[in-house]
């Protein structure tokens, strides 16, 4: 007789290597899955996930190739357990018909209000304008789309936050006179919108698509993407009216998209690519000051670009990670954060 293997080990393995949903052996990881097998669109990038009171909706952009103009903001709902198929929710047609390329979703729901989907239109990063559509049903359908203000951007590519007094802070940055890193902040769930001066003059840091997370109520930290091969962080005494010296941090960045969340324990966490070249790997590191970073799970190391990663922490206390699979799919990885195993990073290397 042939050997046996109890049922649940075999149920084990055939997910792990399902190329859809999955369970992984690596401590704290509890699924990873894809968003969609198939799609209308050859390449996709830059995702974004939230949680609303039906559950979750993702959006990211799709078309032949990025900064092409048939690329739209494309969206999935997590229903009973499944991903829906994925639908175009917003495009870059123009009154006069014609089209430019669409960027960056952000998808962002205030304790109040509709959920909110701004993204970027515009022939390059240099040349975009913000755009916004709500949604009232948690995702179903949208509003028709609404240009922001002149000069304000929306969230460039990572998730606002929502203050104590209620005001949302929007992390943002710009490209058309070196990379500089702003925010917004509306004090109206994004009817009106208040700019803040860059933070950096884009030279001494040429930096990007902050992250905003809280150490108290007041005291925030921004990190981000930069061409200076490290990760940037910047602080904030006062709720991000005014920010301090943008430094480095001692993690690695290759140019290359970060998502970070602060966790209801307290503790920060932060996907990026740690490595200075390349999009692979992609990992996550965990830090109780922002500043002394564990090292806590190697999500991807195969050759190939994984980037873009955006996080977000549910109500059920688990940690949600949206990011780009080879610009062929978007993948969606579940956490729990209690059961990551961290080790130290000396000087900012990975541990082997």
């Amino acid at each position: 007789m042939g050997m046996r293997f109890p049922l649940f080990l075999v149920l084990v393995l055939v997910c792990r290597f399902l190329p859809g949903r999955g369970v992984t052996a690596a401590p704290g990881v509890m699924t990873e899955e894809f968003i969609f097998e198939k799609a209308p669109f050859p390449q996709c990038h830059a995702g974004t996930v939230v949680e609303t009171k039906a559950g979750l909706v993702a959006a990211w952009f799709g078309g032949t190739r990025e900064q092409n103009p048939d690329v739209g903001i494309w969206s999935a709902r997590l229903e009973g357990g499944k991903w829906t198929a994925p639908v175009e929710v917003a495009n870059g047609i123009q009154d006069d018909r014609k089209r430019y390329p669409c960027w960056n979703p952000v998808l962002f729901q205030p304790a109040s209000g509709p959920l909110l989907l701004f993204y970027k239109v515009g022939p390059s990063p240099d040349a975009w304008w913000g755009m916004l559509r709500t949604s009232t049903d948690e995702g179903k359908t949208w509003s028709e789309a609404r240009r922001l203000p002149p000069g304000v951007l929306g969230p460039i590519k990572n998730k606002p936050v929502q203050l104590a007094n209620g005001d949302i802070l929007s992390p943002t940055s710009s490209e058309h006179a070196g990379w500089r890193v702003h925010f917004e902040r509306s004090r109206d769930l994004g009817q009106t919108w208040e700019i803040s001066g860059a933070v950096n003059d884009g030279k001494e840091f040429s930096a990007i698509q902050p992250s905003v997370l809280f150490h108290t109520p007041d005291r925030l930290q921004a990190v981000g993407r930069t061409r200076n091969g490290r990760i940037f962080q910047v602080w904030s005494e006062d709720a991000g009216r005014t920010w301090g010296k943008m430094s480095a941090t001692t993690l690695p960045n290759p140019n290359a998209g970060t998502d970070a969340v602060t966790l209801r324990d307290g503790r920060q966490l932060l996907v990026y690519n740690h490595t200075t070249k390349g999009r692979s790997p992609l990992n996550v590191a965990v830090s109780k000051d922002g500043q002394d970073w564990q090292a806590a799970l190697v999500l991807e190391s195969e050759p190939g670009e994984y980037s873009y990663p955006a996080v977000i922490q549910t109500r059920d206390g688990l940690v949600h990670l949206a990011y780009t699979w080879k610009r062929q799919r978007m993948k969606h990885v579940i956490l729990d954060p209690a059961k990551l195993e961290l080790r130290p990073m000396a000087g900012g290397s990975w541990p082997k």
